[in-house]
Formats: structure tokens, C-alpha cells, sequence
């Protein structure tokens, strides 16, 4: 294929997915002020509903504008070589291809978190700040982006730096060099994230012995669950958006609980919240979905060796020399209708596996506590009690809070 063919594709797709969102975006705002079902009309008092409306939509109209800086930023610096600007630098400073890798993927990363570092602070200091969410401070912000930063080289430039060196010396087969790198740091992070990054962000304590322990023991106990590992995370470090998670398997698998969860929630619901969270784990979905990360990141990177070392790659992106880093940037637009599809696939599964961790709860502990949970969590976070069916279909990992409800409701 020309690199002028490819080149147009590239525009297209840019431009095709900016359209799409924008689209689904716009006919889920028209939604904000659809009556709620009757049964939600009790998660909200009127106040509090007007309130969520005008969050909602001065989140619609941030986002609009937000995205429409990003796809310009991205379309202007395909159409005027900004790539080939980059290489160019990366290349004035070394001439080791996996240096210029790492320097060129650098550049671009650190450009784009500084130019798009005003929306971030906008979003939390102001819009998140006037709902009463927002808790970061000034020093907090700043010093998670420097971590991030430092997480980025670290980790990511490590990553890069020996796929780079695969490629080097294995040429197209560098993939399953890579595929196996992947998935070893995956399934180790799986493991290990609670206890090697979660504490660069935030601090972590074991749950205090008291009643909530001992309910959550009990039930443990109840459904032949070994749990040592119950956490309190300061969540309220940001803001008072509360949440839970199960992460690791074996004996690192432990549940984490948000301390705006503990401090909004009954005990009775909080337990009904970390039954959800061992239906996960009993159902077998982590494991699931670990794997099906693994699996598809080995097609991703078989499709990757097809294509990265074509000529025709580099210079649709304004790049006479070929390499590695600018096919990579290539391949990642062209494959991003693909990564939708497979994205699709996974909201699929994700939303029947939430089902089936919700009928898990209802079944070993109770229906009407997660119920409750469900709508306070929704209350507190201000969320849409009305969404699009296809903003739903194409962006909810989750069931909307009416479906959950019905399901929970049935047979219970």
C-alpha cells in the first residue's frame, strides 16, 4: 500500500473516531433530563437531582471541548510532520536505535501530559471542586503527575527498551519475545500492584478489628472464602467518590475498601459490596479477564511484526527512515478500530460478569444491602440515572444502575 494511501486512512480514522464519540457523547447529554424510573426516584431528592444534571453537563461540555483540542492536537501534528520533528530530535541526540526509541516516545509523552495538564487541573480544582468532590491539593496533584513521570520511564521506558532490542535481533518473531515479556510483567503486576504501586499513591491499613471485620470474616467464613487481606485505602486523599477492588489471586488476593466506602455505607452494605467483589473472584472472572489481556495482546503484537518494519509505515507519518518507534505510532492508529471491536467484546463480558458477581451476592448474602449500596454509591458520585442505550453499549463496562437494580430485584 502507498504511504499516501495510508497516510489518508490515518486522517480518516482520527477523524472517524473523533466523529462517533462526539455523536454518542451528544445523544447521551440530550438524555440529562429524562424523567427517572420510577424505580430510582428514590436515590435523588430534588435538589440533589439538579445537582447531578448540572454536574453531568458541565462534564458534557468540558469533555466536548477537551476532545476537540486532542484530535486537533493529533491531526495537526500528522498533516504538519510532527513526528518526523520528533525523530528528528531523538536522532540530533543519539544514534543507538532503542535510545532514540525511548527519547523520541519521551518527548511525545511528556509534551502531550503538559499540554493537556490545564484540563486536568480545570477538571479537579474547578469542576470537580465546585460539586464538592474534589481533595486534592496542589502538592498532591503535582507530585502524582512527577510520579507518574517517573513510573513512565521507569516501567514503560524499561518495556520499550527490551522490545526495541527484540526487534533488533529477532526481526518479525521479536513479537513472541515480547508477548511473553508482557505477560510475565501482566500477571506479575496482577499480583503484586496492591503492594509495589498502590503505596507510591496512597496509604494503605489493614481493617481495624471491630464489627465490619467481623461481619466480613463471617461471611468469608460463611461461603469458604479465605480472606486475611482486608484494606482501607485513603481514597478521601482526592475525593469523595468512593470504591472497592480484589486484586492479586492466591495468597496475595485481597479486597480494598475505600474509606469514603466505610464512611458512606452501612456494614450490612459494605458486605453486601465485598460479596460482589468475591463473586469475582469465586466466578473466576479475574482470571478471565487476565487472560483474555494476555491473549490479545499476543494478536496484537503478532499483527504488529506483519507490519512495523514496512517502509510504507514510516513514511505516511512524514518519515524517510524507517523504524521501529514511527511504525509503532502507525500500527497503533490503523489497529484502533480493531482495539474497538475487541473493546466492545470486553464491555460484553464485563457487563455479564458484573451480573453475574451481583446474583453471587444476592445468593450468599443479600440482594436489598447492595441494592441500597448501589444507589448511595450513585447518589454520592452524582451519576447518570439515564444514559443512551448506545453510549451504554459502546462505553459501560458495567450495567446502568436500573439494570442492576431489576436483576437484583428478581427473585430476590
Amino acid at each position: 500500500m502507498k504511504p499516501e494511501t495510508i497516510f489518508y486512512i490515518i486522517i480518516g480514522i482520527i477523524s472517524i473516531d473523533f466523529i462517533i464519540d462526539t455523536i454518542l457523547d451528544t445523544l447521551n447529554a440530550k438524555h440529562f433530563n429524562d424523567s427517572v424510573p420510577p424505580e430510582l426516584d428514590d436515590v435523588y431528592e430534588k435538589e440533589e437531582y439538579e445537582k447531578s444534571q448540572a454536574y453531568k453537563k458541565e462534564g458534557y461540555r468540558f469533555g466536548i471541548f477537551t476532545s476537540t483540542f486532542s484530535v486537533l492536537l493529533t491531526l495537526g501534528f500528522v498533516l504538519f510532520d510532527g513526528f518526523a520533528w520528533v525523530d528528528g530530535i531523538a536522532r540530533s541526540i543519539a544514534n543507538n536505535e532503542i535510545l532514540v526509541a525511548l527519547i523520541f516516545f519521551g518527548i511525545i509523552m511528556i509534551g502531550s501530559d503538559l499540554l493537556t495538564t490545564p484540563f486536568s487541573w480545570y477538571n479537579t480544582f474547578v469542576i470537580e471542586e465546585k460539586y464538592g468532590f474534589n481533595k486534592t491539593t496542589k502538592k498532591t496533584f503535582f507530585l502524582d503527575k512527577i510520579k507518574g513521570w517517573l513510573m513512565m520511564a521507569v516501567i514503560g521506558g524499561g518495556i520499550l527498551a527490551l522490545i526495541v532490542w527484540f526487534y533488533q535481533f529477532a526481526g518479525d518473531n521479536f513479537w513472541w519475545y515480547a508477548w511473553i515479556l508482557v505477560a510475565v510483567f501482566s500477571i506479575f503486576l496482577n499480583m503484586f500492584y496492591a503492594k509495589l504501586i498502590v503505596p507510591l499513591f496512597n496509604k494503605q491499613s489493614p481493617l481495624e478489628e471491630g464489627s465490619l471485620r467481623s461481619k466480613i470474616e463471617a461471611y468469608a467464613k460463611n461461603v469458604g472464602f479465605t480472606l486475611d487481606n482486608i484494606f482501607i485505602i485513603d481514597g478521601s486523599k482526592r475525593s469523595t467518590k468512593a470504591n472497592a477492588y480484589f486484586s492479586g489471586f492466591g495468597k496475595e488476593k485481597r479486597i480494598t475498601l475505600f474509606d469514603t466506602l466505610v464512611n458512606d455505607l452501612e456494614d450490612e452494605e459494605i458486605v453486601a459490596v465485598l460479596a460482589h467483589e468475591v463473586g469475582h473472584y469465586k466466578k473466576k472472572h479475574i482470571i478471565f479477564n487476565l487472560a483474555a489481556s494476555v491473549l490479545t495482546t499476543g494478536f496484537t503484537l503478532w499483527l504488529l511484526s506483519l507490519f512495523v518494519g514496512s517502509a510504507a509505515l514510516s513514511q505516511a507519518l512524514g518519515v524517510a527512515q524507517p523504524s521501529f518507534h514511527i511504525g509503532l505510532i502507525a500500527f497503533g492508529i490503523l489497529y484502533s478500530p480493531i482495539s474497538e471491536i475487541t473493546g466492545l467484546i470486553m464491555n460484553l463480558i464485563s457487563r455479564k460478569f458484573e451480573y453475574q458477581a451481583d446474583n453471587y451476592a444476592k445468593n450468599t448474602y443479600a440482594a436489598k444491602p447492595l441494592i441500597s449500596s448501589l444507589k448511595k454509591l450513585s447518589k454520592n458520585s452524582l451519576s447518570n440515572l439515564t444514559p443512551h442505550k448506545a453510549y451504554v453499549f459502546m462505553h459501560y463496562s458495567h450495567p446502568t444502575l436500573l439494570q442492576r437494580f431489576r436483576n437484583l430485584k428478581q427473585n430476590a
